[in-house]
């Protein structure tokens, strides 16, 4: 069975302890690659931040992945991450899923607010060519991760059409900070 590259974006200080439990469960179904705090100097200018994000990250990624925390709809890096991996030129489409960590507020339904999602991966998610996931459901069975990721895989190609990626602006800054 062929792994899936996949690129893992997260808010890196609050969601840091869920990536690391994802790569001990997952990290044998898959090759895992993400930017972890120190990777790169943020006294870099945003441009070139931004091009080794997408050239030494993202370029041969099948699925993006994004683990959405509370806060990961304000980080300018999640954005940037998201719009790498949709942009036809660096390497072809990857596939894109979010997954909604526990501490993600939900509704008295059990739904989400797509205001609390990253405007990017909600607009994805709104488009059709994203899925969301709860933590719990993929963190039961290895199975279901599998199956998360063919489905966005095959998205690339199924879905390519539903791709909203360069109509949005990519955000210039964090906030919630």
């Amino acid at each position: 069975m062929a792994k899936h590259k996949v690129f893992l974006s997260f808010y890196h200080h609050d969601d840091e302890k869920y990536r690391r439990k994802f790569e001990e469960k997952f990290g044998h179904l898959m090759v895992i690659k993400s930017v972890h705090p120190g990777d790169i100097d943020p006294e870099n200018s945003s441009e070139y931040i931004k091009r080794l994000i997408r050239d030494g990250y993202i370029e041969d990624a099948s699925v993006v992945v994004v683990l959405v925390g509370p806060k990961t709809k304000c980080r300018k890096h999640v954005d940037w991450e998201i719009s790498a991996g949709l942009n036809k030129k660096v390497g072809g489409y990857s596939g894109l899923m979010g997954i909604l960590l526990p501490a993600f507020p939900l509704t008295r339904e059990n739904k989400y607010n797509g205001s609390d999602l990253p405007e990017r991966l909600r607009t994805n998610v709104d488009s059709g060519y994203a899925k969301l996931y709860s933590w719990d459901s993929i963190t039961a069975s290895g199975g279901g991760l599998v199956q998360a990721l063919d489905a966005a895989f095959g998205r690339r190609i199924s879905a390519a059409d539903k791709i909203v990626n360069a109509s949005i602006p990519q955000r210039q800054r964090n906030s919630c900070e």
